[in-house]
């Protein structure tokens, strides 16, 4: 053991020796002029509880860790951003195709190419009408998305990829405008707002069936009268209701036909 660590033994235990003496268990020797008057002070708080240590008591009551705050309906409202079908929670403001295409070529751009097909490996934003039931189907914004609020939704919460949820509500507008007007939907003097945007009939809308095919099941929990292993048949599946996709590349191909 070095010279070092035995002087860092025993002032812990000359330390220890005062709380203790401090404490009330044995007349307190007198290191006046000895030791720093500081040194001596905190020694004294160790030993009556005044000091930083005395300060770490448990949690009362029992099970409350004593952390965090309520938020504040600020707080809340930052978060509280999705918007609906019918447009519910979209923000005032307002944005034309113009300001949208300028947006578009200098934040969009790089990523879904100058005219929304797509660039890099990210995906396309318009074209691929009617290819939905080919053997190469195009889930555009035009081809695809049923509601024009789902577009203003997602580039609210989500874009640009570098930086989301940067973009004021007018330039979400605007972004929302041009999008729509490069496939066709709306022309160019459209303005999107928080009344206009709902009102867009996209080309897909009727094509999704929102009635859930499946059926309602009820998974009760029983200990004893359960129903025997062997009653239970299997009455229809997911392929056979349409719910899954057909093949989708020679994996598929290999594993056979999930038609």
């Amino acid at each position: 053991m070095s010279n070092f660590h035995r002087i860092l033994l025993a002032a812990a235990g000359v330390a220890a020796a005062i709380a203790v003496a401090w404490a009330g268990d044995a007349p307190a020797p007198s290191y006046k002029g000895i030791v720093p008057a500081a040194t001596l002070k905190v020694w004294r708080d160790l030993g009556t509880g005044n000091g930083a240590l005395a300060r770490y008591k448990p949690a009362t009551p029992p099970g409350h860790y004593g952390i965090g705050t309520a938020p504040t309906e600020q707080q809340i409202s930052g978060w509280t951003i999705a918007v609906p079908p019918d447009g519910a929670n979209l923000p005032p403001g307002s944005g034309t195709v113009a300001a949208g295409e300028k947006l578009f070529s200098t934040d969009c751009a790089m990523c879904h190419g100058g005219f929304g097909e797509g660039a890099h490996g990210y995906p396309a934003l318009a074209g691929g009408v009617g290819s939905l039931a080919g053997s190469e189907p195009q889930k555009t914004v035009g081809s695809y998305w049923p509601y024009a609020t789902t577009l203003w939704d997602y580039i609210n919460r989500a874009m640009p990829f570098y930086a989301p949820h940067t973009l004021k509500p007018d330039q979400v507008y605007a972004l929302t405008a041009y999008i729509l007007n490069l496939n066709g939907i709306v022309k160019g003097k459209f303005v999107a707002d928080a009344q206009s945007v709902p009102r867009v009939k996209m080309p897909n809308r009727d094509s999704f069936n929102w009635k859930d095919p499946r059926p309602v099941t009820h998974n009760t929990a029983c200990m004893k009268d359960c129903v025997p292993a062997g009653s239970v048949r299997i009455t229809s599946s997911a392929a056979k209701m349409g719910l899954t996709p057909r093949t989708t590349g020679p994996v598929d191909n290999m594993k056979g036909s999930s038609k």
